[in-house]
């Protein structure tokens, strides 16, 4: 697989984990609804098969962030 070397400052950084924050919270909500059938209040529901699809690109999203936070803390 392909890898890249990106440079942001630290603003910029912050903003992308932010974003990538909402997007696995969103994954990790869409999952209760698929577990419980009661829709979180604050999240719309995301599009997938079943509580395992929203579980696994959940945890693909808190993946990338741990790397981010990883390759940012040698570098401190």
């Amino acid at each position: 697989m392909r890898k890249y070397k990106i440079e942001l400052d630290e603003f910029d950084l912050g903003q992308v984990l932010d974003g990538l924050e909402v997007r696995a919270t969103a994954w990790e909500k869409t999952a209760v609804y698929h577990r419980t059938g009661e829709s979180p209040p604050d999240v719309i529901v995301e599009e997938c098969r079943d509580v395992e699809e929203a579980e696994k690109i959940a945890a693909h999203y808190r993946s990338v962030i741990a790397k981010i936070c990883e390759q940012r803390g040698v570098q401190l």
